[in-house]
């Protein structure tokens, strides 16, 4: 894939060419990084700037890198006090261009060329990354990098499984697997020591001994689009699927300042002020034109760059005393998050939804508790999954049908007295199927000295006798 990045600064000039101001624009000595300034007046012309020098993503069906190049800094652009405008530091510019290749949305892969020569284990943690952001998982969950070996090694096989059990491993070992990514994470609450009394702790020391990366995916699998819940959904047929729990972005909050000045002078005092004192943290400010009552000024601001603008604006006498302070919400990752909830193109029956959903699953039996007033002959027209234990996550949802692994026996009964129909899987039987699925698409991204391979040991602990 080659993945291209615009940015764009638009900026105008009256209409009689009249050049603008440059007072606040930083001289080429200047310690801080030089600002990207924009504004615009009625009559507007628009510049687009191609700002990466480098910026390429390649992974062919046979090699994966990643060569990111930061952006040059942008054109100093300039404006008059008199103007609406806005400034973005080049910290802030190369941060655009690091979240938009990161966002699950943007990135998209293609052949490229062919490797035949085994991965560093880094180098598959961010072809994983690419694949599914770990920033996507719960803030609860335990994801990532679990065990790393102490001596780097190439990486040859990898197994894919839903659980890291005994069988499992010993399963690893027999094939020489170098990395285990274990769906469900096998070290989730903290630990004080590792003893071999605690089956978990076991497992983490017979990896360390043999040298075994393990690797924990969970949430941001759930939550990727395309990902487990989208799979779990699709076994029902086609329709418009939604999100149920909509996945932010992982960016921290940021904060908007509004406040006045009397003047330009005073305008250009408290921008200089606030770049001079910028440790990194982004920083956006856009005034409007003079009015009676002074220049509108607007700062957006991340957490960490609150403090240090309000202690500058309260120095200055008019913008302490018109500040206001707002707490901007992230923005939404669109197809992202926690369960799906799916209008059927073509609605089926209560018993051809269980049907469809055991031949997905590969399972013989299913557990249906069907709602109030509902028969095997009901239409389904509305369902809503959510792969694991879903019921924090279904609660309140008005759909035909709940699809999950499991739910209390309370919770069965909260839905079914709505006339909500519900289909139990147990746990890991909603979530293994995908493994398959990710396994093609990781397999693509990976050399051919790579094996991906699925564990045939991992299986439900639970089952219908």
């Amino acid at each position: 894939m080659v993945c291209h990045i615009k940015v764009a600064a638009t900026f105008s000039r009256p209409p009689d060419h009249t050049p603008i101001s440059p007072s606040v624009i930083p001289t080429p000595g200047h310690a801080k990084p030089p600002l990207m300034l924009t504004g615009w007046r009625p009559l507007s012309w628009t510049l687009s700037l191609l700002t990466s020098r480098r910026l390429l993503i390649c992974k062919s069906l046979n090699l994966n890198t990643a060569l990111f190049s930061s952006a040059s800094s942008i054109v100093p652009c300039l404006f008059s006090p008199t103007q609406s405008f806005s400034f973005l530091t080049s910290r802030q510019t190369s941060g655009l261009l690091r979240s938009s290749v990161n966002s699950p949305s943007n990135c998209c892969f293609s052949v490229s060329a062919h490797r035949t020569v085994p991965m560093e284990l880094k180098e598959v943690l961010q072809v994983l990354e690419q694949l599914a952001p770990l920033s996507l998982a719960e803030s609860w969950d335990n994801v990532g990098l679990l065990v790393e070996p102490s001596k780097s090694r190439p990486i040859k096989t990898i197994m894919l499984t839903n659980d890291l059990t005994d069988a499992v491993m010993e399963e690893a070992e027999a094939l020489s697997c170098d990395l285990i990514i274990s769906y469900h994470p096998p070290l989730f609450r903290p630990i004080k020591r590792l003893v071999q009394k605690d089956w978990k702790q076991r497992l983490a020391i017979r990896a360390v001994e043999a040298g075994v990366a393990v690797f924990s995916p969970h949430t941001s699998w759930d939550s990727m689009k395309g990902g487990v819940n989208d799979w779990l959904v699709g076994g029902l047929g086609s329709g418009q699927v939604s999100v149920l729990s909509q996945a932010l972005s992982s960016a921290s909050h940021s904060h908007k300042l509004e406040f006045m000045v009397r003047s330009a002078e005073e305008l250009h005092t408290v921008v200089e002020e606030l770049k001079a004192c910028d440790d990194g943290a982004t920083l956006q400010c856009s005034g409007s034109r003079p009015d009676s009552s002074g220049i509108h000024v607007s700062i957006t601001c991340s957490d960490s760059a609150l403090p240090s603008s309000v202690q500058i604006l309260l120095r200055h006498s008019a913008p302490s005393q018109s500040l206001s302070i707002l707490r901007l919400e992230k923005p939404p990752l669109p197809g992202h998050g926690q369960g799906r909830l799916c209008v059927l193109e073509h609605p089926v029956t209560v018993a051809t939804a269980v049907q469809k959903m055991k031949s997905h699953l590969g399972l013989v039996n299913l557990r249906l508790a069907l709602g109030a007033g509902r028969t095997l002959e009901s239409s389904v027209c509305t369902a809503a999954v959510c792969a694991g234990s879903g019921a924090s996550v279904l609660n309140g949802v008005k759909a035909d049908l709940f699809i999950t692994g499991e739910m209390s026996h309370h919770e069965v009964l909260d839905a079914v007295a709505k006339g909500t129909s519900v289909i139990l899987s147990d746990h890991s039987n909603s979530e293994r199927g995908f493994l398959a699925v990710f396994r093609e698409r990781l397999t693509v991204r990976l050399p051919d000295a790579v094996t991906v391979a699925l564990s045939k040991a991992d299986r439900d602990p639970l089952e219908v006798v």
